[in-house]
C-alpha cells in the first residue's frame, strides 16, 4: 500500500497528494475515505484508510498530466494558516518566512499577494477587548510594551506613545494628511466639520505644549479653520500637489482637456497658473493679472474659477479685491522654497501608502 501526503484545502477540507496528483475528500465511509481528483474534469479516484495515512487501493488513471509544483504551494499555504493561529507576527512577516524555502517552480501556483494577505487575516482568531473599549487589547500596547492609546471614546481613537509625542515636539514643521483605506467606516471623519479636528488637537495638546513653526495640509475647510484656531502662531501652508490637482480638475470640468493636449499656448498658460505659488506673495496678484490676459475666451470659466478661489474677485467699487476662498498666504510656497522646506505632503502620502499594505 502506497504512502500519501496529507494537505488541507483553502476551505480547510482534507486533501491528499500522490505522485504529483492532488485529491479532495468526496465522502467518508465506515472503513475508508473516498477522494476524487482535484481537477473536476478528471474522474480519477482513490481510497484511503480513515486516518488517511495510506491508500487502500492505488488511484485510478488520470486524464491529464501530474502537476507536482502545486503540492509545495499548498503545503506553504497550510503552513501559513497554522502559524497565523498561534502567532502574533505581522502578516507580511508570516508570509515571507513561510515562503522563504518555496521552490521557484511552485511560485506560479500561489495565490496573488493580495489573496495571501486576505487569507492570513481571515485565519486570525478574533482578539478580545476590554468591556468598555472599542479597541482590541492586542493593539493597546506596542511590541516594546509601551502604551499606544492616547485617547479613546466611541467616536475617536488617538494612537501614540510618549516617545512619539516627544519626537513630534522636536519637529518644527508638521505635515498633515490622512487615509480612509485603513479606517473602519464608523470612524470616518467629515472633512468639513472643524469640531472633529479641534477635538483631536485639543486631546493631543493635553499631553504637552506643541508650537510648530509651520503646518502643511490639504485645503479642506475643517482643517484650515482648526489649525488657525489652535495654532495661531504657526504658519499654515496648503499642499502644492493638492493645489495642482484642484486646478486640473477644473480644466477637466470645463471640457478643456483636449484643448490642453492640442493647444501649446493654452497648455503653457495653465502651467503658469500652476507655478504662481512660487511667486512672492506680495507679487502674486500682479502676476495673475498679467497671466489672465493671455487666456482666450474659451478658458474664461477656468480663469474666473481661479480668480474667485485663489486670488479674489475685483470689487465693483474701488480698486481692491474680495476675499478669495483661500488666501494666497495659504497656497503660496515661496517662503518654503527659500527655506528649503517641502512644498507638498507627498512624503506623508507615500508613508500612508505603505501603511495600507500592512
Amino acid at each position: 500500500m502506497s504512502r500519501i501526503e496529507k494537505l488541507m484545502s483553502q476551505k480547510s477540507r482534507p486533501m491528499v497528494a500522490h505522485r504529483g496528483f492532488i485529491y479532495t475528500l468526496e465522502r467518508t465511509l465506515e472503513d475508508k475515505c473516498t477522494f476524487r481528483c482535484k481537477n473536476r474534469n478528471c474522474k480519477a479516484r482513490c481510497h484511503t484508510n480513515l486516518s488517511m495515512d495510506f491508500f487502500m487501493l492505488d488511484p485510478t488513471a488520470h486524464s491529464h498530466a501530474p502537476n507536482p509544483e502545486q503540492i509545495p504551494a499548498i503545503e506553504a499555504m497550510n503552513k501559513i494558516k497554522m502559524k497565523v493561529v498561534s502567532s502574533d507576527e505581522a502578516t507580511s512577516s508570516i508570509i515571507q518566512s513561510s515562503l522563504r524555502a518555496l521552490p521557484l517552480t511552485a511560485v506560479s501556483s500561489l495565490p496573488s499577494p493580495a489573496s495571501l494577505v486576505r487569507t492570513v487575516r481571515r485565519q486570525r482568531p478574533t482578539p478580545c477587548s476590554t468591556s468598555n473599549s472599542l479597541l482590541l487589547d492586542l493593539f493597546r500596547k506596542t511590541d516594546r510594551g509601551e502604551d499606544f492609546v492616547l485617547y479613546e471614546d466611541n467616536q475617536m481613537i488617538i494612537c501614540a506613545t510618549t516617545r512619539n509625542l516627544s519626537l513630534l515636539k522636536q519637529c518644527k514643521h508638521w505635515f498633515v494628511d490622512g487615509t480612509f483605506k485603513v479606517c473602519p467606516e464608523e470612524f470616518y471623519i467629515n472633512y468639513s466639520h472643524a469640531d472633529d479636528y479641534k477635538k483631536f488637537f485639543e486631546k493631543v495638546l493635553e499631553h504637552d505644549d506643541f508650537e510648530p513653526e509651520s503646518i502643511l495640509s490639504d485645503f479642506e475647510s475643517g482643517t484650515i479653520k482648526t489649525i488657525k484656531d489652535i495654532f495661531p502662531n504657526s504658519a499654515h501652508r496648503g499642499c502644492l500637489f493638492h493645489f495642482g490637482q484642484a486646478v486640473w480638475r477644473h480644466v477637466q470640468d470645463n471640457g478643456l482637456t483636449r484643448k490642453y493636449e492640442d493647444d501649446d499656448t493654452f497648455r503653457l498658460n495653465v502651467r503658469k497658473l500652476l507655478v504662481l505659488p512660487f511667486v512672492s506673495a506680495s507679487e502674486v496678484i500682479e502676476a495673475f493679472d498679467l497671466l489672465a490676459d493671455d487666456f482666450d475666451d474659451e478658458a474664461e470659466n477656468l480663469v474666473e474659477y481661479f480668480e474667485e478661489t485663489w486670488i479674489g474677485e475685483k470689487k465693483i467699487r474701488g480698486n481692491g479685491r474680495k476675499k478669495p476662498k483661500f488666501n494666497n498666504e495659504l497656497w503660496n510656497v515661496y517662503e518654503h522654497v527659500m527655506n528649503n522646506l517641502p512644498r507638498s505632503n507627498n512624503a506623508v502620502e507615500a508613508w500612508l501608502g505603505i501603511a495600507r499594505k500592512i
